[in-house]
């Protein structure tokens, strides 16, 4: 049972639900073809020896990005905004939403055309917290603002 699942209060119900982007893979997968070219492309001792150290770091962060991608969580049910990043160091907010002043996002060129970006909850008392690499973050906007809207009417 995920995060979200098991912490719903009663009578509350899921609305929209999202996850990390796969962009979170790029920079484990390019380093990984860096030590792959420097393994390929020389005998050399010291190639070698930072071939294996690239590839090793490659597979430290691959492995870091699969446990972040599998482990965290992005909701938005009738009454909160759920959020849960990491498994050993976990970091979560469950914010009510009469108590959301704004949902922001943040997104650069690249982010606009794969369809992820940064959003920044900012909740009354001027706490701001940001979430990077949420998979359609204007769309769990929308879904913010139009249960927002709903409770409000």
């Amino acid at each position: 049972m995920s995060y979200v699942e098991e912490n719903l209060m009663p009578g509350e119900r899921l609305v929209y639900q999202s996850r990390l982007h796969r962009v979170i893979f790029v920079p484990p997968t390019l380093i990984a073809i860096v030590g792959l070219l420097l393994f390929g492309g020389s005998s050399d001792e010291l190639c070698l020896t930072v071939s294996g150290v690239l590839l090793w770091l490659a597979l430290l962060n691959g492995i870091s990005a699969y446990i972040s991608y599998k482990t965290s969580e992005f909701a938005v049910t009738n009454e909160r905004v759920l959020i849960k990043v990491g498994l050993l160091q976990r970091r979560s907010l469950e914010l009510l939403l009469t108590r959301i002043e704004g949902i922001g996002v943040e997104q650069g060129f690249l982010g606009r055309v794969l369809n992820y970006g940064t959003i920044v909850v900012s909740g009354t008392g001027g706490t701001r917290e940001p979430f990077a690499n949420i998979t359609a973050p204007l769309e769990f906007r929308r879904q913010v603002q139009a249960q927002i809207a709903a409770k409000e009417g």
